[in-house]
């Protein structure tokens, strides 16, 4: 079956750098676009950003565009969120997902926490 698996979050200053990591499994990873949702306490769901299946095509939020790049290893079934310059507004519990025929799959979700 269909597993995602987040791993990467932690503790980090403002101004810090993360790269968060998605691995894959139970799908053809290379034929699906991939997304990064983000859920701060109290708050909503957010997408982050989105990559293509082929990583040909990234699209990001305006509020991490310039600062997050979305990437993917279509050998290694992993996708990734390089988060630089973090703010306090990032602290969120960050979920990758993948929609495979009518069904999204979401990850279990990494904490970022950004603070001095």
């Amino acid at each position: 079956q269909v597993q995602l698996a987040e791993s990467g979050g932690g503790l980090v200053q403002p101004g810090g750098s993360l790269r968060l990591s998605c691995v894959a499994s139970g799908y053809t990873f290379g034929n699906y676009a991939m997304s990064w949702f983000r859920q701060a306490p109290g708050k909503e769901l957010e997408l982050v950003g989105a990559i293509a299946a082929n990583g040909g095509g990234t699209h990001y939020d305006d509020s991490v565009k310039g600062r997050f790049t979305i990437s993917r290893d279509n050998i290694k079934n992993t996708m990734y969120l390089q988060m630089n310059s973090l703010k306090i507004e990032d602290t969120a519990v960050y979920t990758c997902t993948v929609q495979v025929g009518n069904t999204r799959y979401w990850g279990q979700g990494t904490q970022v926490t950004v603070s001095s």
